[in-house]
């Protein structure tokens, strides 16, 4: 043997303290934590090498001492949690020489034990039996002792007891109750003492093996609570699965708090035999959650009853959030014969949203979707846009499915893709969503397409600016007003842009909804400067009609003046501001075209506009767009209108009109 090494290893399982009388003086234990009032032969979850030798050449004296003996290698540090388990044939090896070139016998044993040995206090009664193998200088004392100590190691681990590796003393009673929930197996001994073997009950929570005991005073109980924070819950395969619930869907669907390799998760659990629907959530989540606007998903574990998703974190759904700050009641949400106790739950899941949100403005106070809210419905739409790409189909968007979360800013993200399909081309399915949001053709059960997001999206878009409300009534008639298209928009009268595209949205006949693309480039979601941007645009481009041929976009542009304007726009303009624009040249005050003009004309030579009138229209981009906002609110949605209808393909107009 080129290497020859014996050592031990003893590792605690369960105790009854078979060493009455034994002392131990060690320099290794695993911490004051252990707190047993006796010693043991060896420290619990120890290891340690009793003596090691290194086959040597006569011509190298670097390995002999001066003596010509051959010197020790050092013993390695103890290690406490390895468990080292030497093989027969192994340890057969030792002494055994076939003749064989390379292969010298052992020289004999030392007394001189290395390591956690050298730590034995004379008084232990086993002192005798190691310094009398220790005096035999043959390999076969060799073997001889390594099968005495394994065999005590062996031996003495199966009644050794677990709560010693990490927590105090147990209790006599507590030790009692444990015994007598134990199973004896009585056998004989080598020495024919009656030893008494012990089996815990362990619980098979873990898929990989690792047994977790149904006592409450279990340690590993307690190593979970420390990594986990004081989480009570269980171990899934790489997964930790708190008891702490988020929310709860159909068909057993709960979403649980949880730890995915270390990482902070949602762990949506799914019933097993809804497999299907698991699979085709990763299969959609792989294709399509690299996007800012669909959420990550990590793994996936799974046990006999239950499948296991570990999904981004996030801090609220849509609907939290929107019916935080909603004056409606829960009744919106719960019917009437739902019990008062989930009424109650949520909303004490409101307020700790509300902690979380508190100096968050969704709306401003004229009633208009805030900045924040804006983008997160356009958040909302852009991660639609991506499925769309891709070809697939949501069909159960829902505020419920929009998951909001807080990084460096607040960002929605579309979730739950369990019903989800992938269509090619042209391609349409058959399928199912959510009761209240799902277009006419699915509750018929028609062909669905794309289009059936886009319906359900402009219930969800009415939803967030109305807070909380919905375009087709109450909870209990509303998938009855879909199909008969009995739709209620006067919420929006006062945000045109809003009206444009939930009142598109929500059209019965899905070939004429807009496209998810066409939605997130809707002038609803343009800033103040892609607004003016727009305006002074389409002045430009009118101007180029001659006011004597028969124009058709200049004749649609006037001919909705009635709307844009309202009445002459000089009434809704300040004499000061008449004054000014009169010095250049002369307006009609009922004509669209010239109060397109006179945008465009004042937003281009803003500096050079007298104090007062800047003050008056406010400052480039936000308040300049707002002072003509508030007097004409459908100036904006009326010209895009007409210039979607005649001018959408000219390059100019481009960046304008995005639908593939």
């Amino acid at each position: 043997m080129t290497v020859a090494e014996i050592g031990y290893a003893f590792l605690c399982q369960d105790f009854e303290n078979p060493f009455i009388g034994a002392t131990m003086n060690t320099s290794y234990e695993l911490g004051p934590e252990i707190g047993h009032d006796f010693d043991l032969p060896f420290a619990c979850q120890s290891k340690g090498i009793i003596q090691r030798f290194r086959k040597h050449n006569n011509s190298d004296s670097s390995r002999r001492d001066n003596h010509g003996k051959p010197k020790m290698l050092p013993a390695p540090a103890p290690d406490p949690m390895a468990f080292m388990q030497p093989k027969a044939d192994k340890l057969s090896e030792l002494h055994h020489n076939d003749g064989g070139e390379g292969v010298l016998t052992l020289p004999p044993l030392e007394t001189r034990v290395s390591g956690i040995v050298d730590a034995y206090d004379v008084r232990t009664p086993y002192k005798n039996v190691l310094s009398m193998l220790f005096e035999q200088s043959t390999a076969l004392s060799l073997l001889l002792l390594a099968m005495t100590v394994v065999g005590f190691v062996v031996r003495n681990s199966l009644v050794a007891k677990g709560q010693f590796l990490l927590s105090g003393r147990p209790s006599l009673s507590n030790s009692r109750t444990a015994a007598s929930k134990r199973k004896k197996v009585r056998k004989l001994g080598k020495n024919g003492a009656v030893v008494e073997k012990k089996v815990e009950n362990m619980s098979s929570g873990n898929e990989n093996g690792f047994s977790i005991s149904k006592d409450a005073s279990d340690p590993f109980l307690d190593l979970n609570k420390l990594v986990r924070g004081g989480a009570q819950g269980r171990n899934v395969g790489k997964l930790f699965v708190s008891n702490t619930e988020i929310a709860k869907g159909s068909n057993g669907t709960v979403v649980y708090e949880g730890i995915y390799e270390g990482r902070p998760v949602a762990v949506k659990r799914l019933v097993r035999a809804l497999h299907d629907v698991a699979f085709k959530e990763i299969q959609n989540l792989i294709a399509s959650d690299q996007h800012p606007n669909i959420v990550r998903w990590y793994g996936v574990e799974n046990d006999k009853d239950f499948v296991y998703l570990s999904l981004e974190r996030c801090t609220c759904s849509l609907d939290d959030l929107i019916q935080t700050y909603s004056d409606s009641s829960c009744n919106s949400v719960f019917g009437e014969d739902q019990a008062t106790r989930a009424m109650i739950e949520y909303k004490l899941r409101l307020d700790s949203v509300k902690v979380i949100i508190r100096d968050l403005s969704l709306w401003k106070a004229d009633g208009h979707p805030s900045p924040l809210l804006l983008s997160l419905m356009r958040d909302l739409v852009s991660g639609l846009v991506h499925l769309h790409e891709l070809g697939i189909i949501h069909r159960d968007l829902k505020p419920q499915n929009v998951l909001i979360i807080k990084e460096r800013s607040f960002c929605a993200k579309l979730s739950d893709m369990g019903i989800s399909r992938r269509l090619l081309g042209d391609m349409s399915s058959l399928g199912c969503g959510s009761s209240g949001w799902q277009a006419p053709e699915q509750l018929l059960h028609g062909r669905q397409t794309r289009a059936v997001d886009l319906f359900s999206l402009g219930c969800v878009l009415f939803f967030c600016i109305t807070g909380g409300r919905h375009p087709f009534g109450d909870r209990l008639e509303r998938d009855i007003n879909i199909t008969k298209n009995q739709v209620d928009l006067f919420l929006l009268e006062c945000i045109p842009e809003a009206e444009d595209l939930i009142s598109r949205l929500l059209n019965p006949d899905p070939q004429l909804r807009p496209c998810a693309l066409e939605v997130l480039h809707h002038p609803l979601f343009w800033s103040s400067e892609m607004r003016l941007s727009f305006l002074r645009d389409t002045s430009d481009r009118v101007e180029l009609e001659d006011r004597e041929t028969d124009s058709n976009l200049l004749k649609a542009l006037e001919s909705s003046a009635s709307v844009s304007l309202g009445a002459k726009w000089d009434e809704k303009i300040e004499p000061i501001f008449i004054t000014n624009i009169g010095r250049y040249r002369r307006y009609k005050f009922d004509s669209v075209r010239d109060l397109l003009r006179v945008v465009r004309n004042k937003l281009n030579h803003y500096r050079e506009l007298p104090e007062e009138i800047q003050e008056l229209v406010g400052p480039v981009p936000e308040g300049f767009d707002g002072y003509f906002a508030t007097r004409f609110p459908r100036l904006l949605i009326e010209v895009y209108k007409v210039v979607s209808r005649y001018c959408r393909e000219e390059e100019c107009f481009h960046k304008y009109f995005k639908s593939n």
